[in-house]
């Protein structure tokens, strides 16, 4: 029998470290976060923002988040289901509706810091490439910059990450990106197609698919877009309703609690057990010990 080194010996195993909790549950790249996270030792404890993106099935949330040695700290958040408010009520997770939660996520932000007036960004896209820069005035505040953050997500060619990032980059905020990962982008010639772009942005390959499903399956089309249909809305009213939804969130982007049907917080206090005091539980002793003596 050949000699089999054992490599997992006591040694082994008396030094093994379990990798941190939120990689072990596959939920954070380390790798990316320490270099997102990591700020230089001249910037004096300045906090490093990044612009979070996250996608679910439903919703699309964008965050501008700062590390602390006590967690992450949120500045501001906007989600694509705060959309009806300005107009966009179907599609809320379409590449059109991210682009929107951006731009919103970003004049909110730099409302909060009073910077909105000062730094305007694109306020009508064109679908080119424009990075917020600095002004040329005196003692001017420089531009508010983040770091997208896209998480474990695939950074594809025209993925919907890239729409919150156009958003808020045109929002005015400063975040440091080339256009190679927008929709439109040819890989061969190294060029950025702006039509393409601007057709997204406005949620034109919507319209463009709303016609052509019509033309081919006009079944599939009545069940597809049923909620469309229900309010009127043809292929033909989707880009006025984006422009119309730029420009309300640029107008007011503050955030305003939905209203609520119950509440809620009334509602969990009923199935929570209430504390008693030291006095009320003395006199539970003395109750439960005199009942056990009468019985």
């Amino acid at each position: 029998m050949p000699f089999i080194k054992v490599v997992k010996n006591n040694a082994y195993f008396s030094r093994f470290q379990v990798k941190y909790r939120r990689r072990r549950e596959g939920k954070t790249d380390y790798y990316a976060r320490k270099r997102l996270v990591t700020q230089s030792k001249n910037k004096y404890n300045a906090p490093k923002y990044r612009l979070v993106v996250r996608i679910t099935n439903k919703d699309i949330v964008a965050q501008i988040v700062y590390a602390r040695l006590q967690g992450d700290f949120v500045l501001c958040q906007a989600r694509s289901a705060e959309l009806p408010r300005y107009g966009i009520n179907h599609g809320l997770t379409n590449w059109a509706a991210a682009y929107a939660t951006g731009l919103l996520v970003a004049r909110r932000a730099l409302k909060k810091l009073g910077l909105d007036e000062k730094y305007e960004g694109q306020v009508t896209p064109d679908g080119t490439l424009v990075l917020t820069e600095a002004l040329e005035e005196e003692d001017a505040p420089r531009p508010f910059k983040a770091f997208l953050d896209v998480g474990l997500r695939r950074t594809s060619t025209g993925s919907r990450v890239f729409g919150v990032l156009k958003g808020a980059s045109d929002g005015g905020i400063y975040i440091p990106h080339s256009d190679k990962r927008f929709p439109g982008y040819d890989s061969e010639n190294k060029t950025l197609d702006a039509e393409v772009l601007k057709k997204y942005i406005y949620g034109g390959h919507v319209a463009e698919y709303m016609e052509s499903l019509e033309e081919e399956d006009d079944e599939r089309f009545k069940k597809q877009f049923a909620s469309y249909l229900e309010d009127g809305i043809g292929s033909e009213d989707i880009e006025e309703i984006y422009t119309s939804a730029y420009a309300k969130i640029r107008e007011d982007p503050t955030f305003k609690p939905s209203e609520k049907s119950k509440d809620w917080k009334a509602e969990s206090r009923k199935h929570r057990d209430v504390r008693l005091t030291h006095a009320q539980r003395q006199e539970r002793i003395q109750e439960k010990i005199a009942a056990f003596k009468a019985g």
